[in-house]
């Protein structure tokens, strides 16, 4: 099988092209590398079953070609993480809107089926706990730069459903919640990259607001692995799932584990969110998945718990 990966030199793109090429499939990517990295896909180069195209895909022209020689699609291509989000608000609503847009369009014309990456930012700052996929939303204010990421992805929902119902287009739709692993920076606001490369370096560990927030955190091998089963079963075809874990931690004992398992020397700081963001900025104090849906249709269970998912990235960064 042929499937193209939107996005795929980024973080969780990487690992899907790693994993299916792994069996047996041929793989194209398709980036622009704003936050992707080409080192990521580097050591696939020389695999026969690879090919990869530089460009964007509000490239209609490019991406078209793409689709119409593929079997399935894979879109992960998308604006990501708070800080990029906030200081590139218009970039951000069009690759995820027009962008998304165009690959539904072509998928449509060539009936291909597409899993798109969602996000848990779709909850907003609801307190109903767990996330259920039905629940409703509560978003801020539109002058809140943070909820456009929620709105776009929102509408990226609405237009894989809308072409599902009215084209039976067999779309996928998973939100992940807080994905980590080898691979992912902390240049765009990740938590625990910035929190390991901070303590190896043993530079300050900065969090932002009083730390009692909480978070869930899963392993990319965990996600990857979800999302392909999920392309692989018929029965999720217009249907949206959560993916990730559902164990939560708050950012202060995050970063005092991080400290701990490093060895490091690190003093621990804490800032207001508005000197690391914009005046006004939102935070949600938990975030927690319901997985009864993804468990339920595929038995997914995630295998790696918080402190294995730890010393995989602190390796990583020490190599």
């Amino acid at each position: 099988m042929k499937i193209l990966i939107t996005g795929g030199s980024g973080f969780i793109g990487s690992h899907l092209v790693e994993k299916l090429l792994a069996r047996g499939h041929h793989i194209a990517v398709i980036d622009n590398l704003s936050t992707g990295k080409f080192s990521n896909i580097k050591p696939f180069l020389r695999n026969p079953r690879f090919s990869y195209t530089i460009d964007t895909i509000l490239n209609r022209k490019v991406l078209k070609k793409l689709i119409e020689e593929c079997d399935q699609i894979y879109h992960m291509a998308a604006a990501v993480g708070v800080k990029f989000i906030i200081d590139n608000p218009l970039q951000s609503l069009k690759v995820n809107i027009t962008g998304t847009d165009n690959v539904l369009e072509f998928a449509n014309e060539y009936k291909r089926k597409v899993l798109i990456a969602s996000t848990s930012e779709i909850y907003g700052k609801s307190d109903q706990i767990p996330f259920k996929e039905d629940a409703d939303r509560l978003l801020g204010s539109t002058h809140i730069s943070r909820w456009s990421y929620s709105s776009s992805k929102a509408i990226d929902e609405f237009l894989a459903l809308a072409y599902h119902r009215e084209k039976r287009l067999p779309i996928v739709i998973v939100r992940c919640f807080n994905t980590v692993g080898p691979r992912q920076t902390g240049q765009y606001g990740m938590v625990i990259p910035k929190f390991v490369k901070s303590a190896l370096l043993n530079h300050p560990i900065t969090i932002f607001g009083d730390g009692k927030q909480s978070r869930c955190f899963c392993d990319v091998e965990d996600v990857t692995d979800g999302m392909i089963r999920l392309m692989d079963d018929k029965k999720a075809e217009g249907e949206i799932f959560n993916i990730g874990n559902d164990q939560s931690i708050t950012i202060e004992e995050l970063a005092h584990l991080v400290k701990k398992m490093t060895n490091s020397n690190s003093r621990i700081e804490y800032i207001n969110y508005e000197d690391a963001y914009e005046e006004g900025f939102e935070d949600m104090r938990r975030r927690v998945p319901d997985l009864t849906k993804i468990k339920e249709l595929i038995k997914y269970e995630p295998k790696h718990d918080l402190e294995n998912i730890l010393i995989r990235i602190i390796d990583y960064f020490e190599k």
